[in-house]
């Protein structure tokens, strides 16, 4: 491979008496030409490199035909008006439809009319009490920061002027007179990377220009909070703030709306837990929580005196997580058994009235609306089945199908299993395979191991058409519920943060070991892959066992872990990795695995293609940047480690189809490439 040349500068920094040197630094300001001049030329030997592989335009083809079917989310009611998204297949955002009952279906809000590249999508709808005002948020690019416009739903006409620099935030409306909405003062310096470190919960009064817009919560700068969210009870008589440090842990107050007069009341002042307010009614408070049930928990309590000594139970813990929803004056709580779901309803009394029947083991979701809905629609998908959407009447416990997708791709000719393996210090760790039926288990399978591990995040059973058109070569799809996700709540969260960060890479490694020794596939054939935490797993496990695998695909991947924090909202993900700051023995344990800092001369690391894109200001790329241009100058033997940098583009929310396409055929293309398959293992035709 001939690599762009990559300069380097004498940076050092100075950890506790410790030099580490940092000769990619410059790579770090996105607004400089040269950064940009580095951009271009890696994109253009990634392009070179892939031009080359055969069946990349057929792979793109066959992606183009499967994702092309109708997409419908659940409607759901606000004033007149039912309310759903679709897509008629290829289109790069969802559209807004609605109808009146009885009513002719009409386009609402169409969100491919907001740029000509399709690189502005829809964030989120917000619509006043009554139905008759929306607050609708859009991203630009990618970008995290958002502008948000107010419509006259009947004329369909923005009524007022957009407003701008808004980061992080839900919108909540109080009645129809304005509503509440979160953000950072604007950085100094790059938009896309400089630190954003105080958030703030902003009272928006419709009429009235921005700049008029009351601070609510987080004006004192030396109580540090980086995501604060607030939200109005829907009857309007609560706000509910949930001011957070970290991505784990927040603080709960109220203020009581119905008096102007009201100060906000404290419900809990520390972030050792969980908790927010999923439902009211009058005084009486229901709140989630996981203090002192690491599981979550639902507990009720009055809101003249609701500090957690008052706290009674409603739906007590289980030995299963919980994830509850409401609607229809109900509670439905979703638990995952082993990441499976598994649903019951419970009224406001703690009272069980019904398990839901799921239609096989997936995952549900939804099971929300408003108090006075009289149905409640979820979706149920799995890794080899398409989401489909159920209607279920709570009062009777009815449900039928309400939508099922017309896909060219046969379900029924693939299979799931979950088996359960032992990590490096003993602990069973559960993992589903997917593939066709009729596998062979040979150790030539093309294997992707997708993982996560972070975050209290689960990763739970949902169909992929990207993961469809793998399975079709004959392809296996495997998905460990490593430590640091929320499978098994708090305690199988921690377990994988901070000084415990190893487990997480060790859960990795042991579901490749498991997939070898049992003949799934061989290192020749496996690839790893995972997105931003899940890219911070794939560098650091690429760098501990080169010899593990093929081919890595880490992606908007966090690499640097002595300088995460440094950048946007990076310092809030200290509950979960720590930093440098913390102590001598947290920056020597971030040292040691921190993916750039470990990439060695003398190795041969397997075939990498970094995705990342120019935009993306979660994650910024100059972790990406910096990796590459370490992997490129030490790479040992003939594997590429190539960079493929998508402009105008994000994180990943809101990513125009048409841009999703390519890169899963240039990945697929790249990693099949790499495992020695000079045609498509089974070459693609009508499925």
């Amino acid at each position: 491979m001939n690599y762009p040349k990559t300069k380097t500068v004498d940076t050092v920094d100075i950890y506790f008496g410790t030099e580490v040197k940092d000769p990619y630094r410059w790579l770090e300001d996105d607004r400089s030409k040269e950064t940009e001049a580095w951009v271009k030329a890696q994109n253009e030997c990634t392009a070179k490199y892939l031009k080359q592989i055969p069946y990349i335009k057929q792979l793109k083809e066959r992606l183009s035909s499967i994702w092309n079917y109708e997409k419908i989310g659940a409607p759901f009611i606000e004033g007149d008006y039912t309310y759903f998204s679709k897509n008629d297949g290829l289109q790069n955002q969802n559209v807004i439809y609605r109808k009146k009952e009885n009513g002719k279906e009409e386009v609402f809000l169409d969100p491919n009319t907001f740029s000509k590249n399709g690189t502005t999508s829809l964030d989120a709808l917000s619509f006043s009490k009554d139905g008759s005002l929306l607050a609708y948020s859009i991203s630009e690019g990618g970008s995290d920061w958002r502008k948000v416009i107010v419509l006259n739903v009947e004329t369909k006409k923005q009524i007022e002027n957009t407003l701008i620099d808004i980061k992080f935030s839900q919108i909540s409306w109080y009645k129809n007179e304005g509503f509440y909405y979160s953000s950072y003062d604007k950085p100094n310096g790059s938009e896309l990377s400089a630190k954003t470190d105080q958030h703030k919960v902003y009272y928006h009064k419709l009429g009235t220009p921005q700049s008029e817009d009351t601070i609510v919560y987080g004006a004192t700068p030396e109580e540090k909070h980086r995501y604060i969210y607030a939200n109005v009870t829907e009857d309007n008589q609560f706000l509910i703030l949930t001011p957070r440090v970290s991505t784990s842990g927040n603080k709960l107050f109220i203020k009581d709306l119905s008096n102007k007069k009201s100060k906000l009341i404290t419900i809990l002042n520390d972030t050792n837990s969980d908790s927010y307010i999923i439902q009211n009614k009058g005084s009486n408070l229901f709140i989630v929580t996981n203090l002192n049930a690491p599981n979550k928990k639902i507990v009720s309590v009055n809101a003249s005196n609701p500090t957690p000594e008052h706290w009674v139970d409603v739906i007590p813990e289980t030995e299963f997580v919980l994830t509850p929803s409401k609607g229809s004056g109900f509670f439905f709580a979703n638990y995952m058994v082993d990441a499976i779901s598994k649903v019951k309803q419970y009224d406001y009394q703690g009272n069980l009235i019904r398990e839901i029947e799921l239609p096989g083991l997936g995952t549900a979701d939804g099971f929300s609306g408003k108090k006075e809905d009289e149905i409640i629609y979820y979706s149920f998908t799995n890794y080899n089945t398409p989401s489909n959407i159920y209607k279920l009447n709570p009062k009777t416990g009815e449900t039928s199908l309400y939508w099922k997708p017309k896909i060219d791709f046969n379900s029924n000719a693939y299979e799931s299993n979950q088996v359960f393996y032992s990590s490096k210090d003993g602990t069973k760790i559960p993992m589903i395979l997917t593939h066709k039926k009729d596998l062979k288990f040979d150790s030539k399978n093309p294997t992707i191991l997708y993982g996560y591990g972070g975050f209290n995040i689960s990763l739970t059973p949902a169909f992929s058409i990207t993961n469809a058109v793998w399975m079709e070569q004959g392809g296996i799809i495997a998905v460990p519920n490593l430590r640091g996700g929320g499978e098994y709540g708090r305690k199988w969260h921690d377990a994988g943060t901070q000084l415990k960060k190893q487990n997480v890479f060790d859960d990795f490694i042991a579901a490749a070991d498991y997939l070898i020794a049992n003949n799934y596939t061989s290192p020749n054939y496996l690839a790893i892959r995972g997105g931003s935490n899940g890219g911070l797993l794939v560098g650091a496990v690429m760098t501990q066992r080169p010899d593990l695998a093929q081919v890595a695909l880490p992606a908007v991947s966090v690499l640097d872990m002595l300088r995460y924090h440094t950048f946007t909202a990076g310092a809030g993900w200290a509950y979960d990795y720590g930093t440098v700051e913390d102590s001598k023995e947290m920056f020597e344990y971030l040292k040691n695995y921190s993916p750039i800092h470990n990439v060695k001369k003398s190795v041969e690391y397997p075939a990498t293609l970094i995705t990342t894109g120019d935009r993306d200001d979660r994650v910024v790329p100059a972790h990406s940047f910096k990796f590459a241009a370490q992997l490129q100058s030490k790479q040992t033997g003939t594997n590429p480690t190539l960079i493929r940098i998508e402009t105008d583009s994000g994180h990943g929310a809101g990513t125009p189809v048409s841009k999703t396409i390519e890169q899963y055929a240039d990945i697929f293309g790249f990693t099949l490439f790499n495992m020695g398959f000079q045609e498509l293992p089974n070459k693609i035709n009508k499925h």
